[in-house]
């Protein structure tokens, strides 16, 4: 029967390490194909029928003026993100842009929270007054300049983010486009560019992330176990890097527990190598190198199934105590965790 890292003594995990790197890796999933939703997702539905009021409102695009639009924005909220898409940039992109071109100041924080607001009630009507209002004009106002020009001519070796099969002739390519429908070689190669989902999985990776953290979190109060969960670039003192749960507090340290997915192998190299560092951290200033604390790795994603060697240096920092999504469960009884039970 196949056993795991944290069954075993360390020196026999040391013996027999390639055994139980393929042990870790029989039980890493890939989640990249499946990603939550998550708040402020836009069904293609919603999205389609903000992309048919614009249409409406131009008259099939015939017509790209700010206040044609902007009618089009208030009344069908979702028009805004459809117009961001039209243009392919990011709320700070697009923030930078329309203060450049305007002279009205659009900071990266209210355009992300102006698309946020929109994503979260997509289907209106908008209200805006003040900054905002304004804010809202400059936005759309830039939007409609750059997509009636397309794209410029640059240098050789260089392409201008304008430079999609829809805006790269302005106007009218975006209206015959829209009056053709788009050739699945271009629908293809677009997305080839743009990496299909990439803004939705940026939006997400939070959810991504804090899945597994919940799921410790969950097992830790489970068994009445003390712990401090720490926040995002929290400092806390004796740690250069804050671990992700101190047991029993950051006053007296015995478990840490880094927990982390990753669906690249980069990635998972830094998180490695940020585990092994936990490891240095409790062997400091202690003598017959006895840790302070015990370090505790849990992770997901098959980022951590790439390459072999780190994850035999991922086995060794932390002493085979290792968890997956799928022998997490198993965790509190394969640690020091288990001392501080309560229930």
């Amino acid at each position: 029967m196949l056993k795991f890292p944290f069954e075993v003594p360390f020196g026999e995990m040391q013996e027999n390490l390639d055994v139980y790197v393929s042990s870790v890796f029989s039980c890493l999933e890939s989640e990249f194909l499946v990603l939550p939703k998550g708040p402020g997702f836009i069904e293609y539905a919603t999205f389609e029928e903000g992309y048919e009021a614009l249409k409406r409102a131009t008259g099939g695009f015939a017509d790209i003026r700010p206040e044609l639009v902007l009618r089009a924005v208030r009344s069908h909220p979702v028009s805004f993100i459809v117009l961001r898409s039209m243009l392919g940039f990011t709320p700070p992109e697009w923030a930078y842009v329309a203060t450049q071109r305007t002279g009205i100041e659009v900071t990266q924080g209210a355009a992300r929270s102006l698309d946020r607001r929109i994503r979260m009630a997509p289907e209106g009507p908008l209200v805006v007054t003040g900054v905002t209002a304004s804010r809202l004009g400059a936005l759309v106002k830039v939007a409609c300049q750059l997509l009636s020009q397309g794209a410029p001519d640059v240098e050789a070796g260089e392409i201008h983010r304008l430079g999609k099969a829809d805006t790269r002739t302005g106007a009218d390519g975006i209206r015959r486009l829209a009056d053709m429908g788009a050739p699945y070689a271009v629908l293809l190669y677009e997305r080839f560019l743009g990496r299909p989902f990439a803004g939705h999985r940026d939006s997400v990776s939070d959810l991504i992330g804090g899945g597994l953290e919940s799921t410790v979190e969950d097992i830790l109060s489970k068994a009445g176990i003390s712990f401090r969960k720490t926040k995002r670039a929290e400092r806390i003192e004796g740690f250069d890097q804050a671990p992700d749960f101190i047991v029993p507090s950051e006053l007296n340290p015995q478990v840490v527990i880094e927990a982390k997915i990753t669906q690249d192998d980069g990635t998972a190299r830094d998180k490695v190598t940020r585990i092994q560092h936990l490891a240095e951290v409790s062997l400091a200033g202690t003598v017959e190198e006895r840790p302070r604390f015990q370090v505790v790795a849990c992770i997901g994603g098959r980022g951590f199934a790439v390459r072999r060697e780190d994850m035999k240096k991922l086995l060794v920092a932390a002493k085979g105590k290792v968890f997956t999504p799928k022998t997490i469960g198993r965790m509190v009884d394969n640690t020091r965790l288990r001392d501080f039970r309560s229930r």
